[in-house]
């Protein structure tokens, strides 16, 4: 008699089975597990038609350096000349590299990113001393929609600004324990 087959468990970046949340005074701290993420870079000769398509997929004008755009399902930010990266729901948009992909057949190099970013998202009031804790942007002169790469606790992460009481982290997945025990750490150190 053979041995049944071991289940396959899906675990969060955090390890866990569950999205982890944490809230420390007024803000919120949240793993948030259900997004597809894809970058998008144009080829060269290939950055009209290209940009073009994306923006046709999400319905958006493409933001340029330091900005996000969002509507409907998706999150689009600038990550460099002609590139983006996109982000929707999982749930409804699991082939998102693939659409892209097919969006912009020979005219856009798409890979998936699912599995090499974490994401959290911070809440509440006060995240403007949060922030000022763990990296150099001046989110005090920001206005909502910006985008910016940084460092957070010697990490290459993403922070996007929806408003100064919501904030999004991408960081390395692989490092996904030490930015969130960095983001904890800021919160408590701030409130």
């Amino acid at each position: 008699m053979s041995d049944p087959l071991p289940q396959m468990i899906p675990l969060t970046a955090l390890g866990g089975r569950e999205a982890r949340t944490d809230t420390h005074g007024p803000v919120t701290l949240t793993e948030v597990t259900n997004t597809a993420i894809a970058s998008f870079a144009a080829r060269r000769g290939a950055e009209a038609p290209a940009a073009k398509a994306l923006s046709a997929v999400t319905a958006l004008q493409l933001p340029g350096p330091g900005a996000s755009a969002r509507g409907g399902a998706f999150t689009v930010f600038w990550i460099g000349p002609d590139q983006w990266m996109v982000m929707a729901p999982h749930d409804t948009h699991e082939l998102l590299a693939h659409d892209l992909t097919a969006a912009a057949p020979g005219q856009a190099s798409v890979t998936e990113q699912n599995d090499a970013w974490c994401r959290f998202d911070l809440r509440g009031e006060g995240l403007i001393a949060v922030f000022e804790r763990l990296c150099p942007i001046n989110l005090r002169a920001a206005a909502p929609g910006h985008a910016t790469r940084t460092s957070i606790d010697h990490l290459g992460c993403f922070v996007l600004m929806e408003t100064q009481s919501q904030i999004t982290v991408l960081g390395p997945r692989s490092s996904a324990g030490s930015l969130h025990h960095a983001l904890l750490t800021a919160m408590r150190s701030a409130h």
